[in-house]
């Protein structure tokens, strides 16, 4: 009995990880492309979206030594962005006001990883890190010039409910660099591979944990 918990629990814990991937994921992208600040911010919320995709799809990926499974965790996150995308547009938001992060292609780009390396653990880590990090941001500015101008969506529906902190003062294209998606591969490439180290880490203290 206490096996059959302890598996419960763990995959419940996926799913909980997953539920809350994707509640940061609405906290960060429903201002963020919305602003006269959305290139500073496309750094930000690049680092903070493929770190958070690794550390999951890595512990997910690594507990089943399936390859696959990095992706079947990223359709998890996407299917709850879209329910609460659809949310926010019955609320009467417009229905650009939530932009779905491409999570699915750079998944696959660490299960072909941990694949092509024979389930390599190490491999996966630093390879398959790397290939989130830089991947995430391309994905997600294609996905951007295929939308709806998210400027002109921020002035047709304001927010006025928005703290000070986070009102614009003046629009920021551009000021500090030229290339939000070669800085956000950049710093994702980097702080991606100690963060899929960590969710390694939490996979063996998983394991730990069930045998106990």
């Amino acid at each position: 009995i206490m096996v059959w918990l302890r598996r419960t629990t763990h995959y419940l814990f996926i799913v909980v990880v997953a539920v809350n991937s994707t509640l940061l994921t609405i906290n960060a992208g429903d201002y963020i492309f919305y602003t006269d600040w959305m290139w500073t911010s496309f750094v930000v919320f690049s680092v903070s979206q493929s770190t958070m995709l690794a550390v999951g799809a890595i512990y997910y990926m690594l507990f089943t030594g399936v390859p696959g499974t990095a992706t079947y965790y990223a359709t998890i996150m996407t299917i709850y962005t879209w329910v609460a995308k659809g949310a926010w547009f019955a609320l009467g938001y417009p229905y650009d006001f939530i932009v779905v992060p491409v999570w699915i292609p750079s998944a696959m780009l660490l299960d072909l990883t941990y694949w092509a390396t024979r389930r390599n653990k190490h491999a996966a880590i630093i390879i398959g890190g790397t290939l989130v990090g830089l991947s995430f941001p391309l994905f997600n500015m294609v996905n951007l010039l295929l939308i709806r101008d998210p400027l002109e969506v921020a002035f047709k529906y304001p927010r006025p409910t928005l703290p000070a902190y986070m009102t614009p003062i003046e629009p920021q294209v551009g000021k500090f660099y030229n290339s939000p998606v070669a800085l956000g591969s950049g710093a994702g490439a980097v702080l991606t591979v100690p963060i899929a180290a960590l969710g390694a880490k939490l996979n063996t203290w998983t394991y730990r944990w069930m045998a106990a």
